[in-house]
This record gives structure tokens, C-alpha cells and sequence, in this order.
């Protein structure tokens, strides 16, 4: 069937044709001006290192110097002394070693040799000083506090024990229980409560965690905090039962209950 178009009629092809071209138009004015502003950030850019360009060189060369100097000083300095530092730990562990198997003024002596050293050699407390900065001469300071820790010189041992630092699983609770011992030798319960739980939150594991809970509920029920005993005996029931502590702790539990 045929269309019937009226006369004078005139398709749309122009009409279309003239909205592409100046939509065209448009986007290439668009893009121009995209173009434009690219081109100004670049030669701003370009403007700013030019203008900048010594003050970025001298940075640029001050970083690479540093790196250089750390490179140097990890290679010629810091690891050479952390070799001698623990070349120098292997003659005091000896006596420390030897006095862990003795007792009483035997004991005292080696302890006080592997602590001041002897023939030349360092000791315990001149590594941890000389060298401070290294893991030698920290885990000095742990040797150093428990050495006067076993001697009965708590303030001494407190001390050094509170230089040394450790996220080892075993060796950093044990060295803050060993504060805690320290101040309950002193009749300090108070602080001895408080380390021996900071020892217990160290590291969690089935050794040091559920040993320093029962020192420290063992305190509380000294403080008469028989609340507080009872919840870390508790712990002790729930989380570590198959430990050492863990096999009677039904009798302590109920020990702080009856003391309430």
C-alpha cells in the first residue's frame, strides 16, 4: 500500500545531518579545550620543575645519601658489633649455665662471674651496657635479672629484667614473672599481682599463660581479692585444664568461693 506524502513535504535527512554536525562540533570544541588545559598543566608542570629543578636534585641526592649511610652502617657497623656482642655473651652464659645446676655460695659465685665476667672478658651487665643497642646486649639485661633475681638482689633484678624486652613465647612472660617473683620476695603483692597478669596477658599458650594466672591468684587470695581469684583459677579451669595447673584447680576454685 502505497504512502500518501503531502506536497511540499521534505524528509528529515537535513534537519538530522545538521544536529550531528554541530553536536560534532561541539565535541571537537570539547575536546579542545580538554587539550588545552592538559597542555597548560604540563607547561605549569614543566614551568615548576624547571624553576625547581636544583632544590629537587639536592633532595633527590640527599635521599640516596641516606640510604647509602644506612646500607653502610647496617653493613660495617651494626652487624659487625651485634657478632661481637654475641661472641662476647658465649663466656657468661657459661657460668650462668653451670650456677642454674649448683646451689647456694657455689652458686652465688657463678652467677657473679657470668654478672662481672673475669680474665679480659665481658659479663653480663658491661654487655648490656656497652652493647645497649643490640639483641645481645638486651638479652643480657634477661641473663643479668635473673642471675640477682637467684642471688636475692631484687632491685637489681627488677631492674634488668625492666631493660629487657621480647615477644618470644616463652622468654617474654618469663621475664616479666620474673618481676612479679621479684616483688612478691619483697612483699610487694600488690605489684606482684600486676606483673604476673601482664606476664599471663604476654603471650597466650599452655605453659607460661595458665603458670603465672595461679601465681597471680595465689596473690589475690593473699590480698584477700578472693573475687578476683576465683575468675583467674576459672580461666585456668576453662582454657587450661589439661596444664599443670589445670589438674587440681577445682579445690582452689572452691577455696576462694568458701572465702568469700
Amino acid at each position: 500500500m502505497a504512502t500518501y506524502k503531502k506536497r511540499g513535504y521534505k524528509p528529515k535527512k537535513e534537519k538530522v545531518t545538521q544536529e550531528v554536525e554541530e553536536t560534532f562540533d561541539e565535541s571537537q570544541s570539547t575536546t579542545a579545550e580538554v587539550f588545552n588545559t592538559l597542555d597548560d598543566t604540563a607547561n605549569k608542570s614543566e614551568e615548576w620543575i624547571e624553576k625547581n629543578s636544583k632544590p629537587l636534585f639536592y633532595g633527590l641526592v640527599a635521599v640516596a645519601a641516606l640510604i647509602l649511610v644506612y646500607l653502610a652502617y647496617n653493613k660495617f657497623i651494626a652487624e659487625p658489633t651485634q657478632q661481637e656482642a654475641s661472641n662476647e655473651l658465649a663466656y657468661p652464659r657459661t657460668f650462668f649455665e653451670k650456677a642454674s645446676t649448683s646451689a647456694g655460695a657455689i652458686a652465688d659465685s657463678l652467677y657473679t662471674l657470668g654478672l662481672e665476667g673475669g680474665d679480659g672478658k665481658y659479663g653480663f651487665i658491661d654487655i648490656a651496657d656497652q652493647f645497649s643497642g643490640t639483641k645481645a646486649g638486651n638479652l643480657a639485661n634477661y641473663y643479668a635479672g635473673i642471675s640477682y633475681l637467684k642471688m636475692k638482689k631484687y632491685e637489681e633484678a627488677i631492674e634488668y629484667l625492666g631493660n629487657f624486652r621480647s615477644d618470644d613465647e616463652l622468654l617474654g612472660p618469663t621475664a616479666i614473672g620474673a618481676i612479679g617473683d621479684a616483688f612478691a620476695d619483697i612483699n610487694q603483692p600488690e605489684d606482684a599481682l600486676d606483673y604476673y597478669q601482664k606476664a599471663a596477658n604476654k603471650k597466650d599458650n599452655q605453659f607460661t599463660t595458665p603458670l603465672f594466672l595461679f601465681k597471680a591468684a595465689q596473690v589475690a587470695m593473699d590480698l584477700k581479692e578472693y573475687g578476683k581469684a576465683e575468675k583467674l583459677y576459672t580461666t585456668i579451669k576453662e582454657k587450661y585444664a589439661d596444664s599443670d595447673q589445670g589438674r587440681d584447680i577445682e579445690k582452689y576454685i572452691n577455696s576462694a568461693k568458701y572465702a568469700q
